[in-house]
């Protein structure tokens, strides 16, 4: 008998950790994949999460793009250099961490907007062999917004090969958890004034 209520007490605790509670956000989905491109070994990344914050909030975020270093981990600056209608040049300064090494990274890109939609991102120049990503935004029949992260990228440095896709995806989680944070944060501000 005691078996049997451990058992029950087991289950029944098993079953309420697996279920998210009400009010937590749906958890974060991220993938990193090697993949043949154009003789370059890239890493494929894509991922996703969802925020209460609509549409006009989560695109404000993405856009301000001289704030982008007060959220992004081991983003130090980010400045619009030039605007042209929906194209945006961008240059971006940070660091890439793997393990005990740490590298300083500059990115120029270009981004090309489309309001409410989406964000196209391009390698113009810098440390970089290939980057581009893109920025999705759905939003969502029961209120708040889905966002959708997807790239390539091969860094201009050395990653350590087994290890790297591991890498990569912390660094995607990390991002990606910091920017659904400031969105949420930004939605939260924004519905108290």
């Amino acid at each position: 008998m005691k078996r049997l209520l451990v058992m029950l007490l087991f289950g029944l605790c098993a079953h309420a950790l697996g279920q998210p509670a009400k009010n937590d956000p749906p958890k974060l989905e991220v993938a990193v994949n090697r993949i043949h491109q154009d003789n370059l070994q890239l890493y494929e990344v894509d991922a996703n999460g969802t925020v209460q914050a609509p549409l006009a909030t989560v695109w404000k975020t993405l856009t301000t793009y001289e704030k982008m270093n007060e959220f992004v981990p081991d983003m130090q600056s980010c400045r619009v250099l030039s605007r042209n209608g929906n194209e945006v040049i961008i240059e971006q300064f940070g660091t890439a961490r793997f393990l005990f090494m740490s590298k300083s990274i500059h990115l120029i890109v270009r981004a090309i907007e489309q309001p409410m939609a989406s964000i196209e991102i391009a390698l113009i120049s810098g440390d970089m062999k290939h980057y581009e990503s893109r920025w999705e935004l759905f939003p969502l029949a029961e209120g708040g917004t889905r966002v959708v992260y997807s790239g390539k990228l091969v860094p201009n440095f050395y990653v350590p090969g087994i290890l790297g896709t591991n890498i990569i995806r912390g660094d995607i989680e990390r991002m990606m958890n910091a920017v659904l944070a400031r969105i949420d944060k930004a939605d939260g501000a924004a519905a108290r004034n």
